[in-house]
């Protein structure tokens, strides 16, 4: 077997993405979008220059719920780049000035579920699509779930969104067999069960 150090493979507990700057010797808003904005960046690399296009994100703060039967919230709602009513669970946008991702995540869930929580967690932080865009997507656990004090109005996509509780195992079988392909409720799903997986380790 290949000895694991001289394969430059780092120690497990440091490995990490890594920062790094390249000078930027151009940039331009290419495309001005009603959400999203794509940008042109001109980077020195190596001994050249290379040209990436992506989509400039505000980043993104999206919500486990999950219910005392193990029921995990998911909503339904159309999504015209890839024409389905796709299954996922409540995110929003960062797009209020110097919220914190843990407000916006609360936000969200008492908008489109109708939802407050009395337990919260961070449960993973992750880049959507690192090749295309620069989200920043943080996922939080909400648990000791009640009806929010008032219902909100919803309109365009949300205006007829649908809820559903399924019992995790469940959610993250329909994720293997194909059925249920939204990365964020994937990443969300299996983060969680992962993460009660260990809360039980820890108490035996």
């Amino acid at each position: 077997m290949p000895d694991a150090a001289a394969a430059g493979v780092p120690d497990p507990a440091e490995l990490r993405d890594e920062p790094v700057e390249y000078e930027v010797v151009r940039s331009e808003r290419v495309y001005r979008g009603r959400v999203w904005d794509v940008r042109s960046d001109t980077v020195r690399y190596g001994e050249g220059e290379i040209v990436r296009d992506y989509v400039a994100h505000t980043g993104a703060a999206a919500v486990v719920a999950l219910d005392g039967e193990g029921r995990m919230l998911l909503i339904q709602q159309y999504r015209h780049p890839i024409r389905s009513r796709d299954w996922e669970i409540p995110a929003g946008l960062l797009d209020v000035e110097g919220e914190p991702p843990a407000v916006a995540a609360r936000r969200e869930l008492a908008e489109e579920a109708d939802l407050v929580a009395a337990d919260w967690e961070p449960l993973v932080t992750f880049h959507s699509s690192p090749g295309g865009n620069d989200e920043v997507l943080h996922v939080f656990f909400a648990r000791g779930l009640s009806a929010a004090a008032e219902t909100h109005a919803r309109s365009e996509e949300e205006s007829d969104i649908r809820l559903a509780w399924v019992p995790l195992e469940d959610v993250i079988t329909g994720i293997l067999e194909g059925r249920l392909r939204n990365g964020v409720l994937a990443i969300g799903a299996f983060a969680a069960a992962e993460r009660l997986r260990r809360s039980g380790a820890a108490e035996h």
